[in-house]
């Protein structure tokens, strides 16, 4: 099927991709409930004056957007502040940097290569303007796929807002981080610039991934919280060997979240599983606490095996937090391709859900 994928420019288009955000984010995904015209349902967002807003078209219906706020046009307070940005624009000539946003498509085209004609077209554009390095985020069940991709962790803290829910920052350098060498002030002619330099050397901020410091490492970081959770009498990682802990830890994400991070928001409809590797959180039922969680819980995992969004919020409740993160995709992919592990893995969550069961009659 062909799509057209196009700039929006006339008020006509943009209109049109404000209506189909609203759809998607307000309507599908509960978020953007403050912010959104719900008279005009329509999502627009002051970015969107300054930013490169792109369509996705099926004869008249939009069924994809993106956006890509450029340096040259500047950059909202928002957007410096959660994407960590003044390093950046300290160092670097803003036209060399660029944010991209509000990818999406309609629910029925995903997994169908929409999204990537999409973000080639953005890339292009972001070419066309001499960036260099352009920021993004997504939600955690997408970090492997996007870190498979190129991109990069870096930022210190995660985006956790009301609207927007609990997102990653991620980077990349569209030719290259030597694309950059030499540039911005203070930098010497071989040097690369000290904010691009701490990202490539400096680890992956919040967040730790075997895409990024490699599997051996990562195991190695994580054997301590994975001995205390081997040794619990139910835990999801209960009988396993060496091995298979190493097989399942090559698929997941590890997330460092601040107190009063929401790391799950009621209603949202991603799938992944968490792990508590260290901390204490709090699932909630509005303002209600109903479970606290600590080394060894498993949450998330009622979306995963019953196909079905959010029932509640979970915040973390003490700093830091970390869990581990198994996406959806991770383990869909682990059933078909390591189906022993996945069996051992997805027995033991059934058993601490009956024990949770057991415990709340």
């Amino acid at each position: 099927m062909a799509f057209e994928v196009g700039l929006a420019e006339t008020e006509e288009q943009k209109e049109a991709v404000y209506r189909f955000r609203y759809s998607v984010y307000v309507e599908e995904m509960g978020r953007y409930q403050e912010s959104a015209d719900h008279v005009g349902r329509r999502l627009v967002e002051p970015d969107d004056e300054r930013s490169f807003i792109f369509y996705a078209r099926d004869g008249n219906d939009v069924v994809g957007t993106a956006r890509l706020s450029w340096g040259g046009n500047g950059f909202s307070a928002r957007q410096v502040d959660e994407y960590s940005l003044a390093p950046f624009l300290d160092e670097l000539p803003h036209e060399h940097i660029a944010v991209g946003e509000r990818v999406m498509v309609t629910p029925g085209l995903r997994g169908t290569g929409l999204v990537d004609e999409l973000m080639a077209r953005r890339n292009d554009t972001a070419l066309a303007h001499d960036v260099r390095i352009q920021f993004s985020a997504c939600e955690p069940h997408l970090l492997s796929l996007y870190l498979g991709q190129g991109r990069r962790t870096y930022a210190a803290k995660n985006i956790n807002t009301t609207e927007a829910g609990y997102l990653i920052p991620l980077v990349a350098f569209p030719e290259g981080p030597e694309a950059l060498t030499g540039v911005g002030a203070g930098t010497a002619a071989g040097d690369l610039p000290d904010c691009v330099a701490r990202i490539l050397t400096g680890g992956g901020g919040a967040v730790l991934s075997p895409l990024v410091t490699g599997e051996d490492d990562y195991a190695l970081h994580l054997r301590s919280a994975m001995h205390e959770i081997e040794e619990q009498d139910i835990s999801a990682f209960h009988g396993f060997s060496d091995d298979e802990v190493e097989r399942c830890l090559a698929r997941s994400n590890v997330i460092e979240c601040a107190v009063g991070d929401r790391v799950l928001k009621k209603g949202g409809v991603a799938r992944n599983i968490f792990v508590v590797l260290d901390g204490t959180l709090e699932a909630r039922d509005d303002d209600r606490v109903v479970g606290v969680l600590s080394t060894g819980d498993v949450f998330g995992e009622m979306a995963f095996l019953l196909e079905r969004p959010r029932t509640l919020d979970v915040y973390a409740a003490s700093d830091p937090v970390r869990v581990l993160s198994l996406s959806e995709r991770t383990l869909r992919t682990m059933v078909s391709e390591d189906p022993g592990v996945a069996a051992k893995l997805l027995f033991n969550i059934s058993k601490m859900l009956c024990v949770r069961i057991v415990k709340a009659s």
